[in-house]
């Protein structure tokens, strides 16, 4: 199976989880406070958000008053409470009188919380994760100092006067414990400067302005990452790496009879012209062997080095007990929320960042995932994905959760209710708003394809 097809796979599964518990929130609330749910759908059985286009469902099933089904329209899913103008739009039950199981016949708060449940869901369900994994796996970290090749820079790092090599000691002269943690900090403190210590002396890197714009930008590699040995690991089939002989396990020591000792070292020689001789040394089983190749036209030879920190430096591992795993959990959570609204923001507030360059649809979110399945990744990013969805929800948009709770929060402080009318123009309104950025997130992604 590709890595894409991998990638998608596990994007499938862990949105699928999601909204489908998300809605279960929403359903939990509703029948808690005595509310019927007409229905209750995973994806959406119409062309969203046009309720009355292409109304069919891959399955369903009535059980009591609710109907459960798959919809055919794989973003999102919702359930439909009586007496509430929803994805729905069901104008026709609207004008009949309220009744008492109806959502519009609740009290203010009651509303709020089945408004509400999907959201807390999300948090919950992020919480319970964490404390899972952090319980069952602990949590295993790069400290800094034991990046003890340095650091490998790619150009953006290069303009800065970061080289290959040093050892980045502090960012804005606070001390850097966790590896990475550098261009987080970078990125969302919107730092001035690097400290570094190379050949023995201590320097401090500027960060220019434009630098942030790079990072989040740049397509070839990472701002930096930690310095490793030139090991190879898989050859790919039919690849020039393999008919030169190159083998997993081989020590690479020379290319071109210039002695190298470091990936990025050979990703500088490498850049040879394409149809010229190719000549790698290396130590396999402690022995020396020389192999000869010619530089393809794409200049892949066909191989990837072993990338397994654990290989190189000595990581550290912190366990917890189930109370610590469980306050773990909690505050985890509320870094990666805070997080998460700090990045939000600087779409809004920094001049580094454009919303055409940060935005992006369907594929952004498959790329986060790994290539290969690992659960600990898997539900790692699953719990992630959970607060971003809690987030989004929260927007002050019709048509999401935010929107309805800043209606509420308006009839509960002002004692008046927002009229339904109201309630259905500003609904439609943000429902063509949402598709309206779905197709220009998902766009920004198809677009992006084609340049690179």
């Amino acid at each position: 199976m590709s890595s894409t097809a991998v990638k998608g796979l596990q994007l499938f599964a862990s949105l699928s989880i999601l909204i489908a518990l998300h809605e279960f929130g929403h359903y939990f609330f509703a029948r808690l406070f005595k509310t019927r749910v007409e229905k209750f759908y995973l994806f959406f059985d119409f062309l969203f958000p046009f309720s009355g286009l292409l109304n069919f469902a891959l399955f369903k099933k009535k059980v009591g008053e609710t109907e459960y089904g798959l919809g055919w329209f794989p973003l999102g899913g919702y359930v439909k409470i009586a007496g509430m103008i929803d994805e729905s739009m069901d104008k026709e039950a609207m004008a009949l009188p309220p009744q008492p199981w109806e959502y519009r016949s609740k009290k203010p708060y009651e509303r709020l919380f089945i408004m509400l449940g999907g959201i807390i869901v999300n948090i919950v369900l992020a919480i319970v994760i964490y404390i899972a994994v952090f319980g069952i796996y602990g949590e295993e970290y790069l400290p800094a100092k034991n990046a003890k090749f340095g650091i490998a820079v790619d150009s953006t790092a290069k303009t800065l006067g970061l080289m290959n090599g040093d050892m980045v000691t502090a960012v804005d002269g606070k001390p850097v414990e966790r590896f990475e943690r550098i261009v987080t900090s970078i990125i969302l403190d919107e730092a001035k400067a690097i400290q570094v210590q190379r050949g023995g002396q201590e320097l401090n890197i500027e960060i220019k302005p434009g630098t942030v714009h790079s990072i989040i930008t740049g397509q070839k590699g990472s701002f930096i990452a930690p310095r490793i040995p030139l090991i190879i690991g898989d050859v790919a089939g039919g690849s020039t790496a393999e008919k030169m002989g190159l083998k997993d396990g081989d020590s690479v020591v020379a290319v071109n009879g210039m002695p190298i000792r470091f990936f990025d070292e050979f990703d500088s020689i490498k850049r040879s012209i394409p149809g010229m001789p190719i000549e790698m040394t290396v130590i396999r089983k402690g022995q020396t062997e020389t192999l000869k190749g010619t530089v393809p036209a794409d200049k892949k030879l066909g191989f990837f080095p072993v990338g397994d920190y654990n290989r190189f430096f000595k990581t550290e591992v912190i366990k917890y007990n189930p109370i610590q795993a469980t306050g773990k959990g909690f505050s985890y959570t509320y870094d990666q929320f805070t997080n998460y609204l700090r990045q939000f923001k600087m779409i809004f507030t920094s001049k580094e960042i454009k919303t055409s360059e940060s935005l992006g649809g369907i594929i952004s979110f498959g790329k986060i995932f790994p290539s290969s399945f690992d659960m600990e990744k898997f539900l790692m990013l699953t719990a992630f994905v959970s607060i971003i969805l809690a987030f989004m929800n929260l927007l002050p948009i019709p048509g999401l959760d935010g929107g309805y709770v800043i209606f509420l929060l308006f009839e509960m402080i002002s004692g008046k209710k927002v009229s339904e009318k109201v309630m259905e123009k500003a609904t439609t309104v943000g429902l063509v708003l949402l598709l309206a950025l779905m197709v220009y997130a998902n766009g920004l992604d198809i677009l992006r394809l084609f340049k690179h």
